[in-house]
């Protein structure tokens, strides 16, 4: 008896695990496959309605195609800019790598190309501390060329220029650090001990090195360094003016 009630409880099992088995074969049969298309698709965008703009107004009025002022976008710079080369009034082009965004959807696609020109530069061997200011003339869309009044905000990372929010648009570089100098001051210092060894003066030497040392650290320490903008830098700028993406 006891071997029969275990046979039974044995097929018993068996023929729930293959109900269950079967159950679950006809529900992932039955199941409706979402792909990743539609589940991108019934997911909530803000840029639903989001269009490029064409250069037309549509009968609507200007407004509703302007970037409002205080817009920040990045760019990447076309070419290089140091301060020991350019000169003023020299073209430079940069590259807009996200859009600018007007009302009810309208936007300008990034790769936007903005032409400028260098309106200073103070090499850092002339005032101390390098300058450069760039200002830009017109941005170059598929349906013309328009206007754009816009001024640096900041260089992200890069660590050349001066920390802290631009003014008036000026990049400023940085002045020598302390390493820097100190760099200097042991260079003079070898410089000015060669004499007083050669002569195999140990006095003249060291007061030759002093000196020397002194000198090329003071020099140093008041030197700032150039600004290099290499190509491909970004620049973050920010529109002084309202920017309308219409035809003119």
């Amino acid at each position: 008896m006891k071997f029969q009630s275990k046979q039974f409880l044995t097929v018993g099992a068996l023929s729930l695990t293959a109900a269950f088995a079967f159950a679950a074969t006809v529900a992932a049969q039955e199941a409706p496959v979402i792909s990743r298309d539609e589940l991108q698709t019934e997911a909530p965008s803000s840029h639903a309605d989001a269009h490029a703009a064409d250069g037309d107004r549509h009968g609507l009025p200007a407004e509703t195609f302007a970037v409002v002022p205080g817009t920040r976008f990045l760019v990447r710079l076309e070419s290089d800019l140091n301060t020991k080369e350019v000169h003023r009034n020299q073209a430079f082009r940069v590259r807009t790598l996200e859009p600018l965004e007007a009302g009810q959807g309208n936007y300008l696609p990034p790769g936007a190309v903005i032409v400028g020109h260098v309106s200073r530069v103070d090499p850092a061997g002339t005032t101390g501390r390098a300058k450069i200011c760039l200002t830009f003339d017109e941005i170059q869309t598929p349906f013309g060329k328009l206007p754009i009044v816009a001024e640096v905000a900041s260089v992200p990372g890069d660590h050349s220029i001066k920390a802290g929010p631009l003014q008036e648009g000026v990049i400023e570089g940085r002045s020598s650090t302390q390493k820097d100098a100190a760099q200097a001051a042991a260079a003079g210092a070898a410089m000015g001990a060669m004499h007083g060894v050669k002569d195999k003066n140990k006095k003249e030497a060291a007061e030759g090195a002093a000196l020397r040392a002194l000198e090329a650290y003071l020099m140093e320490a008041g030197r700032g360094q150039e600004i290099e903008l290499p190509k491909g830098v970004k620049l973050e700028l920010e529109l002084e003016r309202a920017l309308y993406l219409v035809r003119e």
